[in-house]
């Protein structure tokens, strides 16, 4: 291996390290707020990459219509803990009613965008907003009623959904992959290396929502909530705030995330109905040697494991997958050593 070389094979691993860091980030945030090992955050990037790639084909994509039977789903939950609760229609109804708004806009929208072959990019931002609305919907239909649960329950259920959401993408999506067309298809030469444009946007989106994120949790009070709730969870429902609003805001940030992270990497692999799973498994590697607490440490350590897999595609492709997650082992075994065993629930 020659100068060239390692520096083509370090660029691809710190393109694909940067998605990594997103989902990794994305897992820090769903878990320190709501105790969820969400194992389903790489199906949000498998749906929204294949959402991406049937707009370009001008058909309404499947997850529009998932999206539409999961809102009702919602709504019917709702309906019913609400007038559980309280025994009275009209709140209940108000209560349903707004959690079939969003979901309805969003759908039409789709629906009526679908054939009218739009640049890419307002497909891309419409597939960003129809994966991000799945995020409340999938926490109330699958969490919500259990966020007191022990974090060992939580896991059991994030892999239900994780099953589901997958044999759902099977349903809609085909068993066919797809790839995205580049978002900028220029190409820069810097000494050996070629830098793709879709590379730079890559980048870019990553470093801006890791400002946009740290601005959020440091100047808005929903952010302030947010980490209120991660500290001391107790404490913060006793100041009033909600531990279920909490848990919705986090998964729309976190299928935002997803979606946002398929768009970046559908141009670079064919994305299948279950790709998701080996994507965000390599950004749950990275949220696990941070210790799913870390943000600055779940994004180098995405860098590395990005870096690791490009290096060991080059090496021994077929074990590339085997090395990155192996790297797991040792630091699990480290964390084990230093850290106090305690109750799950602690």
């Amino acid at each position: 291996m020659d100068f060239s070389i390692a520096s083509i094979l370090l660029l691809d691993g710190l393109t694909n390290g940067a998605v990594y860091a997103l989902l990794g980030l994305a897992i820090v945030l769903v878990f320190t707020v709501t105790r969820i090992i969400f194992i389903p955050q790489g199906e949000f990037v498998a749906y929204g990459a294949l959402t991406l790639a049937i707009f370009q084909t001008g058909k309404v994509p499947g997850t529009v219509w998932l999206l539409l039977l999961l809102a009702g789903v919602a709504a019917l939950m709702e309906l019913a803990g609400r007038w559980r609760h309280q025994r009275r229609a009209l709140p209940a109804l108000k209560a349903a009613g707004r959690t079939l708004v969003l979901p309805a806009l969003v759908s039409g929208v789709a629906i009526w965008a679908a054939p009218q072959q739009f640049p890419l990019w307002i497909q891309a931002a419409l597939s960003v907003a129809v994966v991000t609305v799945y995020g409340p919907l999938v926490y109330r239909v699958a969490y919500q009623s259990l966020e007191s649960a022990t974090p060992l329950v939580l896991l059991i259920v994030s892999v239900g959904v994780h099953f589901a959401m997958t044999g759902l993408g099977l349903l809609f999506f085909g068993a066919e992959g797809f790839r995205n067309p580049a978002f900028w298809e220029e190409r820069f030469t810097i000494g050996p290396v070629m830098l793709s444009g879709q590379a730079i946007i890559t980048f870019a989106a990553t470093v801006a929502l890791i400002v946009m994120l740290w601005l959020y949790f440091e100047r808005s009070l929903r952010g302030k909530a947010l980490r209120a709730i991660a500290v001391n969870r107790t404490g913060a429902r006793l100041m009033g705030i909600s531990s279920q609003a909490s848990g919705q805001l986090t998964m729309t940030m976190a299928a935002f995330i997803g979606a946002l992270s398929g768009l970046l990497i559908g141009p670079t692999t064919t994305v299948f109905y279950d790709s998701g799973f080996l994507i965000g498994l390599k950004g749950f590697v990275a949220a696990v040697a941070a210790g799913l607490s870390s943000y600055p440490g779940a994004l180098l350590a995405a860098l590395g494991v990005g870096v690791i897999e490009a290096f060991g595609s080059f090496w021994a492709s077929a074990f590339k997958e085997v090395i990155v997650f192996t790297l797991i082992l040792p630091v699990l075994l480290l964390r084990s050593l230093r850290s106090k065993h305690s109750d799950e629930d602690h």
